[in-house]
């Protein structure tokens, strides 16, 4: 899976914090004009994510990619992601930065992967979505790792959806005043759906009736939902529910099987690392 589009300038901007100039260990033990070969292997298996990040990595620095598990599959535990070969120099300037990488986003689509497999299993029909809480610069990455483990982008950037949040209201006014602003200007984002944030059951009612498609509830407990979904339903037969703000690996299948059509979680972003080991070996000259 190659999807996620990362430019040359990026890669080249990943090399140049690490390596910028001179590689002064290579340089003084003098190896860096032998020929090796690499590998990069995910130690306990599991969900491949931005293995085509760190071959490009490698061919950067000069050397020449001989393997790799695409993004989205799955390597056995020791299994080899990417292998290459080249100038002991050139694989040697690449050797940390496509490790991190991997074990940035392996671990990602890792987390990923366990909570959408525990929630379909509880709740088939409802999604995954990863929010765009993140670390700045790494946008990328995690939209790469999150879609590799099955789970898909909440909301990429405030320019993509409608999405009113309790700080909105309190610039615009009460409720009627947000229901007037839609009504008069809601058919210019027509081919888009209306979302608004609610915190309790009050303010989900308050958004149905001022116009909203979706009601994105915060940090709302599982059994207040289930409690609130129905009447909800029975308020707007048609109104999509979402739950956000504090879902996690472990109360994940408590958020699906409480009525939502789908969870939005920030949470996988700060997934462990995976663990990737990095061997090389001399080639005959």
């Amino acid at each position: 899976m190659n999807t996620v589009f990362i430019d040359d300038a990026t890669i080249d901007r990943w090399i140049a914090e690490d390596a910028p100039l001179l590689d002064l260990t290579t340089h003084l033990l003098a190896v860096g004009d032998r020929p090796a070969a690499m590998q990069w292997v995910l130690r306990g298996g599991g969900v491949v994510a931005c293995s085509e990040e760190a071959a490009r990595i490698a061919q950067r620095c000069g050397a020449t990619v001989t393997g790799l598990v695409a993004s989205g599959q799955r390597a056995a535990p020791g299994g080899t992601v990417v292998s290459a070969q080249g100038p002991a120099e050139a694989l040697l300037r690449a050797w940390k930065v496509a490790q991190n990488l991997l074990e940035h986003a392996c671990g990602i689509a890792a987390a990923t992967d366990a909570m959408v497999a525990a929630v379909r299993a509880a709740a088939p029909k409802v999604a995954v979505l990863t929010t765009r809480k993140h670390a700045p610069g790494v946008k990328a990455i995690t939209l790469k790792s999150t879609l590799a483990g099955g789970a898909f982008p909440h909301r990429l950037g405030v320019g993509e959806t409608v999405l009113v949040f309790g700080q909105h209201r309190a610039l615009i006014g009460d409720w009627p005043a947000v229901a007037e602003r839609l009504q008069a200007l809601g058919h210019a984002v027509a081919e888009k759906k209306i979302v608004i944030e609610a915190e309790s059951l009050e303010e989900a009612l308050a958004a149905v009736d001022a116009g909203a498609d979706v009601v994105q509830f915060d940090k709302v407990s599982p059994d207040d939902l289930r409690a609130w979904c129905p009447r909800l339903r029975e308020r707007a037969p048609g109104i999509g529910l979402l739950a956000a703000g504090g879902i996690r690996k472990d109360n994940a299948v408590a958020y699906a099987t409480s009525g939502v059509d789908a969870l939005v979680t920030s949470s996988l972003h700060y997934a462990p690392p995976a663990d990737v080991g990095v061997r090389i070996a001399p080639l005959a000259a």
